[in-house]
């Protein structure tokens, strides 16, 4: 009678157990509870050892869990290599769990083989653990006693298998739910104070009447259809933007996110987390998780602007995604797989910078695969009007004020100006008329423009600026290009090196290809 009442009550607590882990199984942020509950639970009906929860990653069978007397860092550091045991491959494949004998533990069955000093045919048993069509793990069970598991207790192994499964792939639909969210919230934090209504950036190329534009667009049609890198070039403020989302705009990836960033807008301990992301805690101020730009951009297209100014360290892991798709946010050892198109953005000259050993020449080969050149807007007058008649029209979509007309003489005016700042430039002039104007017509500061200096019965003397600017196209006509060294034009000019670069940048002076004068 005793033994009926001792059976009766293991009956009721492994009952009362069943609902307790069935209950945990439905919240998926307690799962690592869940699995010790269920390891220390089946110890009080199958006897063991070492019992773990192993997961399935690739190729690999990795603790998750593990409890018992035999577990020590090993066992939960311990990896299963599937190639190398066959048997157990077999058995996740098959779905059936099963006991291992004396002979079975030399046939590659056995996960802890060559780690635990165990007697040869000791109590061994794998169920495989598994949900629809997706197979996840294994269950384990191992005891020092040379006896096999019977029949029973492999029934309820299997039982609690079931739970643990349900357990690993609720928790893993939430950690998905959780990371979309995330992704979803950078995204719209990305996208925060960004101007929407405006004109799409394939209709803004479309409109351009210059050959150069006509040609650049077309090629950028053609290689959008593709899912090669683009290297965008040319000097700061041309448009290099509108470019690279007309790409994505024509791409496949159209409905898919577009992300950028300013490599040269962040320090650089901070320009990996912002590429990959970052665990929480990962470094100071590291208060939450947060998706990088290359998880919010999967899928889609990512721009990196001024790829030029990337740390030499983060051009090494920037290759690798290029290479293999995958990185480790900063904090994690997990891998992170993704599906990016890389468009990247510069108005540095690439090849000095591998020559100055400041840009990795393999990553540099991976980007130049198709490289597309926007022409500076004073090769583009041609389009002045058009340009500007979209930028008026987008601040008084923003501002709600407007509309502004431009006069034949501000037309000429607007012409005869070398926008060394390029668009960039031509949006703060307007952007400042429409401020200082109090009727529609508007009244714009152009900074010594040549139409109003034109002297009488004579040619116009031309400003400082533009004198500074042939003057330094003259010495890189005489050096051949050169910047730096001996004979090059930072030398000649009595310059330091960065000096003489922001001086061209400003003035809008590119580097001269022609032979050097002798």
């Amino acid at each position: 009678m005793s033994t009926a009442i001792a059976a009766q009550g293991r009956v009721l607590d492994l009952t009362r157990d069943l609902k307790e882990l069935t209950r945990l199984a439905g919240e998926p942020r307690r799962v690592d509870d869940l699995l010790e509950r269920a390891l220390d639970t089946l110890r009080d009906v199958i006897p063991y050892d070492l019992a773990a929860v192993l997961e399935l990653e690739g190729e690999e069978l990795a603790v998750r869990c593990a409890r018992g007397p035999l577990c020590d860092d090993r066992v939960r550091r311990h990896r299963v290599q599937l190639a190398s045991f066959p048997d157990l491959r077999r058995a996740l494949e098959t779905r059936r769990a099963r006991t291992l004998d004396e002979h079975d533990h030399g046939h590659g069955a056995d996960p802890y083989h060559g780690l635990l000093d165990l007697p040869h045919g000791h109590s061994c048993m794998v169920v495989p653990l598994f949900a629809g069509e997706r197979t996840l793990g294994a269950l384990t069970f191992d005891r020092t006693r040379c006896e096999r598991y019977d029949a029973p207790l492999v029934d309820l192994a299997t039982i609690y298998g079931q739970i643990i499964a349900l357990a690993l792939t609720a928790a893993e639909y939430a950690a998905s739910l959780e990371r979309n969210s995330r992704q979803l919230a950078e995204q719209n934090r990305l996208l925060e104070g960004e101007v929407t209504g405006e004109r799409d950036a394939g209709e803004l190329l479309a409109l351009s009447q210059n050959p150069a534009m006509k040609r650049l667009a077309e090629l950028a049609r053609q290689v959008a259809a593709t899912d090669a890198p683009v290297l965008i070039t040319g000097e700061t403020g041309v448009g290099k933007e509108v470019l690279a989302r007309a790409i994505h705009g024509w791409s496949r990836r159209r409905a898919r996110p577009f992300v950028k960033l300013n490599c040269a807008a962040l320090p650089e301990n901070l320009i990996e987390s912002e590429l990959f992301g970052h665990r929480k805690g990962a470094f100071s101020g590291a208060t939450e998780t947060r998706p990088g730009r290359f998880a919010v951009a999967n899928g889609g297209t990512l721009l990196l602007d001024e790829i030029g100014d990337l740390p030499l360290g983060a051009q090494a892991k920037l290759l690798r995604v290029l290479q293999e798709g995958e990185f480790e946010p900063v904090g994690s050892d997990r891998t992170v797989k993704v599906d990016v198109r890389i468009l990247a953005a510069t108005h540095l000259d690439l090849e000095r910078a591998l020559a100055d050993g400041r840009f990795r020449q393999d990553l540099y080969y991976r980007l130049d695969v198709f490289p597309l050149c926007v022409p500076p807007l004073r090769e583009r007058k041609e389009d002045l009007l058009s340009i500007a008649a979209e930028i008026l029209r987008g601040i008084a979509r923003r501002t709600g004020r407007g509309p502004w007309r431009l006069s034949a003489k501000n037309l000429e005016r607007l012409r005869a100006y070398p926008w060394p700042g390029n668009v960039r430039e031509l949006v703060n002039c307007l952007e400042r008329a429409t401020i200082l104007s109090s009727t529609q017509e508007l009244v714009l500061d152009l900074p010594h423009d040549a139409v109003t200096r034109e002297a009488s019965g004579g040619a116009a003397l031309g400003t400082l600026a533009e004198h500074e600017r042939a003057y330094l196209e003259r010495v890189l006509d005489h050096t051949g290009g050169k910047l730096y060294g001996k004979g090059g034009a930072a030398e000649i000019l009595g310059l330091k090196p960065s000096t003489l670069q922001s001086r061209m940048q400003k003035l809008g002076v590119s580097r001269a290809r022609r032979a050097p004068t002798r």
